[in-house]
This record gives C-alpha cells, structure tokens and sequence, in this order.
C-alpha cells in the first residue's frame, strides 16, 4: 500500500511543478510559495477535520511536535529554493536536479533511522543520481553557478532541505496520524513564507497577480496538498529508503509534461538521463 500512495505522490507532484511554472510567470516566487501554502494548509485542515483527528492534535507528546515543526522549517526552506530556480530555470531541468534529494535521503535514513542497508535500494538510488547528472548535461555543469545557471544551485540547495524534511517527517509521525502531521507542518510553513513575504515586502504585489496566475497557484496548491498527503501516508506506514525513491518518479512524470505543455525542448541527454532515472526507480520498487 505504501508504494501505491508513493507512486500517487508522485504523480500529484509533477503536476504541481508544471502547475507552479505556469502560476509564478511575471511573480515574485517567494510571494507564489506563501499563496500556493494557503491552499494547501486549507486542504490538510478539512481532511483533518473529515477524518474526526483534531482532538489528536492535543495529545501529541512535545517531542513529536517539535520534529514535526523542524520538518515543516525544512519544507518551507526547500520551496522556496525550489521555486526561486523553477522562476528562472527549466522545469525538465529544475525538478530532477532538486529530486536528487533521494541519495541524501537514503544515507540518512540509514545514518539515522538505523534502516537496512538494501543493496538495491542502494543501487536504485545509485542508478537516479547518475539519471541525475546526466539530465543535467555537461555545459550546464561547468556553467553551474553563473549567470542564468545559478538555478542549479539553488535547485541543489533545495534537494538537501527535502532530504531532511522526510528524516525529520519520519520521527515526528511516529504514533501520529500522518493527515495530522501534515496539517501542523504546513502551519508552521504558511507562517514561515508569510513572515518572508512581509520582510521583504513583496506581499504588496498581490494586486497586480492575474487571476490566470491565481488560478495555477491555486491548482498546484491543491495538487501539492494531495501529494502530501498520500507521501507522508506512505512514509508512516513505509520505509523511507524504499518511499522517498519511489516518490521522485515524478521527474520523468515532469519532464514529459513540460514537454507536452510548456515546450521545453526534449534534448538527448534530458531523454536519457529520465530513462536511466525511470530504470533506478524500477529497481526500488521491485
């Protein structure tokens, strides 16, 4: 069942990507995370709500709210990296690099959570870090940190955030529901983007956000919310090790549907870097 749910995340979770791009066009992508959080702290609340677990809330010990709070810190760090490059990078480009995360993950799933050392979730996650690099490509390597490719970078710091979301998710879900969990996570991330977007003052652009770019953030937030709920589901009931890598599936998902709908180019190392992923993710699941 867990895999079935990780596969589900994955699929909500290209979505949301593609959604994302169409939505922060011409926005600031500080501003888009802190309205796409709304939505999604809006879908977690009625479900949690629905399944009758609000009085769980107060029975949480305070050492599990407190994983469950850094988990959140550490989403809301990766969004907003993630979303700075997807602003300025391809979303064929951005969402592989950020889904390396999956070899962080795996190391500290087994450093932490004292998880099995499986040779072929080792050799799974082996396989998508190659898929990774090589859908970066050679010129975008040794360009990495300049001018327009500084959305590597910052897709890389994104990658080490996730790895750490799921770790931290993991210890802080341990005998709590998972919908429960996600719903105070995402408190703490609507307020963590909030406090951001009104430092820095970017809150006074709302007014100028058409409601086409409303309605996709709106969208990508709902798809987000179902991502969520159906990864940390599968995380609760699942090892992260297997989880996670099933999850990232959703950079092939990604990088076909930009094809498809935002006309990014299909170059040779783009198909072949998605397929070597698609064969490493494979092995996970077997």
């Amino acid at each position: 069942m867990s895999m079935i749910l990780a596969l589900f995340a994955a699929l909500f979770a290209s979505l949301t990507a593609i959604l994302a791009k169409i939505g922060i066009e011409h926005v600031n992508s500080n501003l888009a995370t802190a309205i796409r959080t709304i939505v999604v702290l809006l879908m977690a609340w009625m479900i949690v709500v629905v399944t009758g677990q609000m009085d769980m809330i107060s029975q949480i010990r305070t050492s599990a709210l407190w994983y469950i709070a850094f988990s959140g810190l550490a989403t809301g760090c990766s969004w907003l990296f993630f979303f700075k490059a997807l602003a300025i990078g391809d979303v064929s480009k951005v969402v592989p690099i950020d889904k390396a995360s999956i070899v962080l993950t795996i190391a500290f799933s087994i450093i932490v959570l004292d998880e099995p050392a499986d040779p072929l979730v080792l050799a799974g996650g082996a396989i998508i870090a190659v898929g990774t690099f090589i859908l970066i490509g050679k010129n975008e390597q040794k360009k990495r940190f300049s001018g327009s490719q500084i959305y590597i970078a910052y897709a890389m710091i994104a990658a080490f955030f996730a790895a750490l979301t799921s770790i931290l998710a993991k210890i802080g879900m341990e005998d709590v529901d998972s919908n429960v969990a996600t719903f105070l996570r995402t408190i703490v991330i609507v307020i963590f983007a909030w406090v951001i977007v009104l430092f820095q003052g970017t809150h006074k652009e709302m007014r100028r956000i058409t409601k086409k770019s409303y309605l996709y953030l709106i969208l990508s937030g709902i798809a987000t919310g179902l991502s969520w709920l159906c990864y940390f589901g599968a995380i609760a009931i699942g090892k992260v090790s297997v989880v996670a890598p099933i999850d990232k599936f959703s950079v092939v998902l990604t990088m076909i549907l930009s094809f498809i709908f935002l006309k990014e180019k299909a170059r040779g190392h783009t198909i072949v870097g998605g397929i070597v992923i698609t064969a490493g993710t494979v092995m996970l699941i077997i």
